[in-house]
């Protein structure tokens, strides 16, 4: 979450979900390695705060350990890059055990964020495979969270709960209820719930990343109380994640870094009962999950595990376009040829395979003669500078789909695939590009499964005044031979500093789509920009665009 806009999303590619973006200086430095999993002194290599070292890890998951002279409560950023290969870099503590992962397996440049919480900062970095790297830190900030200051109007009480919290109830009981029965508390009421999402003991402010707002909505808090909170009346059948970030430091910087300081605290909540996923590296990597009755079911269950039967092949490929280079990964289900066969290209290869469990639903989906048989195309990005630059709305990354991508994947299944075959899959930005792509190159790709797409995107040389770029080229374009399946989520509301939201986008295209005779489907649910919701839009696009055969 998010965003899904998450992370993923700095940039306006994804304003409700947080991405990570990344800067950084090279120099030069060398230190011993220690195996990651092992319990090694932290204490290896002393690195100034603002200041930056390089040097070589050896691979075979061995890595090296740097220390910095911190201070409680510190706001530190930084970024780290590798020249060839994926690392990760890890804070821990004194005895080198895992603290908070700040960067998993990233590739090109990634930044990082977290508070001090000790008068010394252990870091970790290491690698699978061989490669140099670069790490730098800014300058420390000692940020003291702003406070927040109680509104100024009567309360308005959405929960009957806090109503009755508010007017004298007992606060220790109410906080042995929320620990045994989990949280958000969820109310019903005849239009549907009204939910509450809580935080207790902050100091100065609390906010919710993700769930049902619109710009990462602050949380009140009861006067006299440890109690914060923030009601909601949502639909029934709602599902999604969040997280919840206590004593946000207020920091200089542009828009995006102050609003990039949410990430230092943001992790799952305490008190729900649902974390997700369920492997998360740590309560920093972990999202708090809540689905209401009626909330349409996912075929993967959450808290599941399954192990795709089918076959992975992964390849390199050099593009001449773009002049980059990106992992693709092939997956064929059980028993799926690929000649005469569906093809399902996804954007944002990782997530798609993780937070999404896109093989394994492709497996169940299929068993079951829910969808046609489908070999998957996971397209990832090489660094998300990367990311942000070409999904949305790049001609030229489009033709790298269409004259690089396409023919590579064809070899190497041995098998082509015609357009009508063919469907480009992607949320966020991967929406917006499968969208942009398939009206490009409506020969190559002939369906497209837009999630959440960034359709309020426009070009910087279109006129600031003219939104929905994406639909005004489909009003124009002379053939769209193309069907297409959208879907948004209710919560993806207009936003109070980008403008118009996915949700009203994604309808002025659907509208546009219609009045052009184009098949489409749209569908839209109760949940905002996230990949917890996002399984269930993946698996009814399958079926619309894949149907079984009669």
């Amino acid at each position: 979450m998010k965003s899904p806009c998450g992370i993923n999303k700095p940039g306006k590619g994804c304003r409700h979900f947080i991405h990570w973006g990344c800067c950084l200086l090279l120099l030069a430095l060398s230190g011993a390695t220690a195996p990651v999993g092992s319990a090694a002194p932290a204490g290896g290599q002393t690195l100034a705060l603002g200041g930056s070292v390089s040097g070589t890890l050896g691979g075979g998951d061995r890595a090296q350990h740097f220390t910095l002279a911190t201070r409680q409560g510190e706001y530190l950023t930084g970024a780290i890059e590798a020249s060839d290969a994926a690392l990760s870099l890890a804070q821990v503590d004194a005895a080198g055990e895992p603290v908070r992962l700040l960067v998993d397996r990233g590739s090109g440049r990634r930044t990082f964020h977290f508070l001090a919480v000790e008068e010394q900062t252990h870091l970790r970095v290491s690698a699978a495979t061989p490669t140099a790297f670069s790490l730098a830190l800014g300058s420390p900030v000692v940020a003291q969270a702003p406070s927040r200051a109680p509104s100024q109007a009567p309360p308005e009480y959405l929960s009957p709960t806090i109503a009755a919290l508010a007017g004298g109830g007992d606060v220790a009981a109410f906080w042995r209820q929320v620990q045994a029965s989990g949280a958000p508390l969820v109310e019903a009421t005849e239009q549907g719930a009204v939910m509450t999402f809580l935080a207790r003991g902050a100091q100065h402010n609390a906010r919710l990343l993700g769930g049902p707002g619109a710009d990462h909505t602050w949380l009140e808090r009861l006067v006299g109380t440890d109690v914060w909170y923030a009601s909601f009346a949502v639909p029934p059948g709602t599902r999604l994640s969040y997280q919840i970030a206590k004593d946000i430091p207020a920091v200089q910087g542009t828009p995006r870094e102050q609003r990039m300081a949410i990430l230092a605290t943001a992790q799952r909540d305490p008190f729900n009962q649902s974390p997700w996923p369920p492997g998360a590296a740590d309560r920093f990597q972990q999202w708090s999950t809540v689905a209401l009755p009626g909330a349409p079911p996912l075929v993967v269950e959450q808290g599941e595990d399954p192990q795709p039967g089918g076959r992975f092949t992964r390849f390199q490929i050099e593009s001449h376009t773009l002049g980059n280079r990106r992992e693709i990964t092939l997956y064929q289900p059980p028993g799926v040829a690929a000649q005469g066969g569906n093809l399902l290209v996804v954007f944002d290869a990782r997530a798609y395979q993780e937070k999404v469990p896109t093989p394994a639903m492709l497996d169940r989906l299929i068993q079951r003669g829910e969808i046609a048989p489908v070999t998957a195309v996971f397209v990832a990005n090489p660094d998300p500078q990367s990311r942000a630059r070409e999904l949305p709305g790049n001609p030229a990354f489009a033709d790298f789909m269409a004259g690089e991508l396409l023919p590579a994947v064809s070899r190497k299944l041995g098998a082509t695939f015609t357009a009508e075959r063919v469907a480009l899959a992607g949320s966020s930005y991967g929406g917006l590009a499968a969208t942009t792509i398939a009206m490009r190159h409506p020969a190559v790709f002939g369906k497209v499964l837009s999630m959440s797409g960034s359709f309020w995107w426009h070009p910087p040389e279109a006129p600031a005044d003219t939104p929905n770029f994406v639909a005004s080229q489909a009003a124009v374009q002379p053939q769209l031979p193309l069907a297409f399946f959208l879907s948004a989520g209710l919560f993806e509301r207009a936003h109070p500093v980008f403008g118009e939201g996915i949700l009203d986008t994604s309808r002025h295209l659907r509208d546009v789509l219609l009045a052009r005779k184009v098949p489409v489907t749209f569908r839209q649910y109760a949940a905002g920009h996230d990949y917890f919701a996002w399984q269930v839009a993946l698996a009814d696009g399958l079926r619309v665009l894949f149907p079984p055969a009669d």
